[in-house]
């Protein structure tokens, strides 16, 4: 039997996606490249945008299509498989198996049934399970954290994925230990908000000791995503400043720069403290790579308030940002109480806002002009002669593809920037792969 599965949204979707294609691979499964060439088609929905929805609901009208010729098996995971809306979705499409984000582990009995099966718990065994390593990879993913407890007005995902429960810190070091042994140099430690991370759980360490433990086991990088500014705290500031190994890119979202708009919001901070928290970063990580999220045109918001998220933007100065025009997704307390603003109201904004993204990243790549910094190559580019890859501040760095013949950590100097990527030429290769990289 054959299993193909798509991936939508966020790096938890694709670490999930890692999860059960290890089980399909347990069960006697081949993994393909293609529906075509596939008996079970699963995807992994995302829900905290209408885009991604969209998405899925067009490629489940194909997979119908497919379906009704010969017979295939269609499954549905992920944060729209818990809601009301995928659910739809799923009977008018004729879903056989909807798999929520806590009840992965459930697939097993899923393709045992000779009947539709729908699992929307939150099993506790998802947090136990370990992925095998993917085969070849220089950096990977490590969900440390499942859920969310803060209620933010416009998200879903507290509804999705339910309340914060963090890993066994044995767990987590095991699964990390395991990818050391496989050959990875990157880690990204995974969560909706990762600063929580044992705060449910007496006797479980902190984040900012998790870090610290994590960036003394012999991984040569380690990031960590997303943070929110409320629990990002002194000493997870401290960790990062003390341990080598956590790289110096901080992702941490503000959403707005109007106190009125975070209200509207329930983000549970407002502009000076997330100001105060930036100023602790820049002091104890003076080559700190920043970027944020950040939603243009939520309900309420004038131009006023929209004036006041340029004015943090130049404030900050970003190095990079994550822009999107509000979404009102059903279930949320912003779809059920708040008016939506006008698309071309929001459209507009978002365009004043790109360009200021590309001002600032400009500026900042421009800094880096000059000097060596670490990439870790993995594949090559969409530019014709290069191959790709990131430095330690998340920056997407292209080098000729003869100075990088194979993925892996090379020493590279910036020659030159552009508002969304740096050029380099290799000085020296630190841990190269053995994996060739395919002819562009």
């Amino acid at each position: 039997m054959r299993a193909h599965i798509i991936t939508f949204g966020c790096q938890m979707n694709e670490y999930d996606s890692h999860l059960v294609a290890s089980e399909l691979v347990s069960l006697g499964w081949e993994l393909v490249d293609s529906v075509e060439e596939a008996d079970f088609v699963l995807v992994n929905t995302c829900a905290v945008r209408g885009k991604p929805v969209e998405k899925v609901r067009s490629l489940l009208g194909q997979l119908r299509k497919e379906k009704e010729r010969r017979g295939l098996l269609i499954g549905l995971m992920g944060c729209l498989a818990q809601l009301d809306e995928g659910q739809q979705m799923a009977r008018k499409f004729g879903v056989d198996i909807l798999l929520g984000p806590g009840a992965l582990t459930s697939l097993p009995e899923a393709l045992k049934a000779n009947e539709k099966f729908w699992d929307l718990t939150f099993r506790e065994d998802v947090l136990d399970y370990i992925p095998p390593p993917p085969k070849g990879a220089l950096s990977a993913h490590v969900t440390i954290i499942r859920g969310c407890n803060h209620h933010c007005t416009y998200c879903i995902v507290p509804t999705t994925r339910g309340p914060e429960v963090s890993r066994h810190p044995d767990l987590i070091l095991k699964e990390i230990e395991m990818l050391k042994k496989a050959g990875v140099v990157e880690i990204t430690l995974l969560g909706q908000n990762v600063n929580s991370y044992g705060k449910d759980q007496p006797g479980f360490p902190s984040f900012a000791e998790l870090l610290r433990m994590v960036g003394g086991m012999g991984i040569p990088r380690v990031r960590f995503l997303t943070s929110h500014p409320v629990n990002f705290t002194d000493d997870i500031i401290e960790a990062i400043a003390e341990t080598p190994a956590i790289t110096r890119y901080i992702h941490l979202p503000v959403q707005s720069g109007s106190d009125r708009v975070l209200r509207r919001m329930a983000r549970e901070y407002r502009r000076a403290h997330y100001l105060e928290r930036i100023r602790k970063i820049r002091e104890a990580l003076p080559d700190v790579v920043l970027s944020t999220d950040i939603i243009v045109g939520f309900p309420g918001e004038t131009e006023e308030d929209f004036q006041e998220t340029l004015s943090l933007y130049d404030e900050v100065g970003y190095d990079q940002a994550y822009m999107f025009i509000y979404s009102p997704r059903p279930g949320t307390p912003a779809y059920k109480h708040f008016q939506d603003l006008p698309r071309e109201v929001k459209v507009e904004r978002l365009q004043r806002l790109i360009e200021k993204q590309k001002e600032w990243s400009y500026r900042r790549n421009l800094e880096w002009v000059g000097k060596k910094v670490e990439v870790l190559v993995r594949g090559v580019a969409k530019e014709e002669g290069y191959v790709q890859g990131h430095d330690r501040g998340n920056h997407p760095v292209l080098i000729p593809a003869h100075q990088a013949p194979t993925p892996g950590l090379y020493q590279v100097e910036i020659k030159q920037a552009t508002p969304h990527l740096l050029f380099g030429e290799v000085v020296g290769a630190t841990v190269p792969g053995p994996i060739p990289l395919p002819v562009a």
